[in-house]
């Protein structure tokens, strides 16, 4: 039996290689019991420590500090992946308007609606004999528009339908970290798992994405995103941009030179500006600008 009172976050202690872990200490049935007040990393090693200021029931010190260690389980990943629906068909979809400053190089389909073609500036189209869509020399795909003919009228009805709900998806994941950064999140690694900000968000420096090709990412930010000038999105050991989503209530801005990965959610707009490029799905529920941009689609 141990005296309870000498058993304290002062003589009960974990530690990694960050530091201290902050949390509590409670004794009950013989068990003295550690809780930390944030989760354990996954795949971590972490060392307990019991110091000689505690003591048995009998007022009786440990003679030597008495320590362990132990390595938290690998990270496993339940989170599934937003669903597009129909709206994975396209790379770059919107609802008011695409434009682009020549020459931009995008690798995909572009669909508008409920605006018409005229919407879609910049990109020197031409129309299929069919009507059905029209070509640039600024696509590698094929590009639709709500007044072009049937059927693309009614898909493209059904691919905004499904990027909306693709966002309100996205949105109501639970959150496993909330307010990382105060909303700047410039130089990290981030492990797999659901980001929430009630804030804008800002990319100052270059950021990684690190986990498998099953692993899922999805940041919920309330306001705006904006990637700076010359930073890069990247993504590591063994990461898939189809399984990063970004679902921002506010305007996506991609600063001149930044690199994007993942599935781009905008309730507003989506702004590329001049050399950034994107691995990505741009998919806004007004407007997709580019500016000498270019923009591929994940792969499968």
């Amino acid at each position: 039996m141990m005296d309870q009172a000498t058993l304290t976050t002062n003589t009960f202690t974990l530690t990694s290689s960050a530091g201290a872990v902050l949390g509590s200490v409670a004794y009950a049935n013989s068990t003295a019991i550690f809780t930390p007040t944030a989760p354990l990393l996954n795949n971590k090693l972490y060392t307990a420590t019991i110091t000689t200021g505690a003591k048995s029931a009998f007022g009786v010190a440990l003679a030597s500090n008495y320590r362990w260690s132990f390595t938290t389980a690998a990270a496993t990943s339940t989170l599934l992946p937003v669903n597009l629906g129909t709206a994975g068909n396209f790379v770059i979809l919107a609802k008011t308007g695409i434009s682009s400053v020549p020459n931009s190089a995008v690798t995909g389909n572009l669909g508008i609606s409920p605006a018409a073609a005229s919407f879609i500036t910049g990109f020197s189209l031409t129309a299929d004999a069919s009507n059905v869509f029209s070509t640039s020399t600024q696509v590698v795909g094929k590009v639709y528009a709500a007044n072009y003919a049937p059927p693309t009228p009614s898909n493209l009805t059904t691919a905004v339908g499904d990027m909306q709900l693709a966002f309100t998806d996205a949105a109501g994941r639970a959150a496993g970290t909330t307010e990382l950064g105060a909303g700047n999140i410039g130089g990290l690694t981030l492990t797999p798992g659901v980001y929430k900000w009630s804030s804008a968000v800002l990319i100052p420096s270059d950021i990684t994405l690190n986990g498998s090709a099953t692993d899922v990412w999805i940041f919920q930010i309330a306001q705006n995103l904006t990637l700076s000038n010359a930073t890069h999105v990247y993504l590591t050991g063994g990461a898939v941009a189809k399984n990063v989503f970004w679902q921002v209530s506010g305007l996506v801005d991609v600063g001149t030179t930044a690199h994007m990965e993942g599935i781009v959610l905008s309730q507003t707009a989506i702004h590329m500006k001049t050399g950034s490029s994107a691995n990505s799905r741009l998919l806004a529920q007004t407007a997709v600008t580019l500016d000498t941009a270019t923009v591929v689609q994940p792969a499968p």
